[in-house]
């Protein structure tokens, strides 16, 4: 008998978060199929032309790779954060099940084209998509993790005690400051160090 209430109490559960898992899902799915209704991903997010899309741009650097001093190349694992706003991709939480955020592939909006300027390997793009995070006030958070080969002009003057200085440039590759600008991301230091962890021969001792 006690078998048989614990085998009832575990099927009620499953069945309970199946059908909320229902739910949500629909919201979700109508939320969705509302804010794209007649959405272009490949026109700026601004009500008037002559507007600017304000875009936070920051970098955490996760690992320092390797610094090629015969190539003058450096190699590091950053994870990039754009924020910015699109008008069209807003809604009240309320008519959509209290949803507060929705993760969707970043190829489904307009994103910022920021890339490293000085790249050294020829892949300007970051290569993994990471989902982008849509919040009710049209706010979205993209943090994709990226592997960047960027030119370092070395001097071996002190080697093998020798300290580099190396430049990461970052811009928009088709659009000027009036239509697409740049700001510190939550006005905090450029490069954030807080998930830094090193290795290799090579370290960080400023940014």
């Amino acid at each position: 008998m006690k078998t048989t209430a614990r085998l009832l109490m575990a099927v009620f559960f499953v069945c309970s978060q199946f059908f909320r898992g229902c739910w949500c899902s629909e919201d979700e799915e109508r939320l969705v199929r509302d804010l794209f209704r007649g959405y272009n991903k490949l026109i700026r997010p601004v009500q008037n032309m002559t507007e600017k899309v304000n875009v936070q741009f920051g970098l955490a650097f996760v690992q320092l790779i390797n610094v090629n001093e015969k190539s003058q190349i450096m190699k590091s694992n950053v994870w990039l954060r754009l924020v910015w706003r699109d008008y069209q991709l807003q809604w009240d939480e309320a008519d959509y099940g209290g949803i507060q955020v929705l993760r969707l592939p970043p190829d489904k909006v307009w994103k910022p084209d920021i890339v490293l300027f000085n790249n050294a390997d020829g892949n300007y793009e970051v290569r993994y998509k990471s989902n982008v995070l849509i919040r009710p006030n049209g706010e979205l958070l993209w943090i994709p993790p990226a592997i960047y080969q960027s030119s370092c002009t070395i001097d071996v003057t002190y080697f093998p005690f020798d300290q580099q200085t190396c430049i990461m440039k970052f811009g928009s590759w088709t659009f000027n400051g009036d239509q697409v600008s740049l700001a510190l991301y939550n006005d905090k230091q450029f490069v954030d160090l807080s998930d830094y962890w090193k290795s290799g021969t090579w370290d960080i001792i400023e940014v």
